[in-house]
């Protein structure tokens, strides 16, 4: 099986660098889902919009959409 690896924020490409920086700032790191991304910048520069989207709002508490996120994963055998 093919792995993906995440890439430090040195080997990403520049047009992805500054989403290092923001999200270092709010979580203390670059969330692995996110640098794993970074290997094709386009799927991650429009995929960060859409997850900050879906956290933002709504009606269920940010922890319950992690949750969520997690049983999800958890189900589909996802080792992440």
């Amino acid at each position: 099986m093919a792995v993906v690896n995440p890439l430090s924020k040195e080997d990403a490409a520049a047009s992805v660098r500054g989403l290092y920086d923001a999200f270092t700032q709010k979580f203390g790191h670059m969330p692995n889902i996110f640098a794993v991304m970074a290997n094709r910048p386009e799927v991650l520069s429009s995929f960060v919009p859409f997850f900050q989207s879906l956290m933002a709002g709504g009606t269920l508490a940010n922890r319950d959409k992690e949750l969520a996120y997690l049983a999800t994963s958890m189900l589909n055998g996802c080792e992440y």
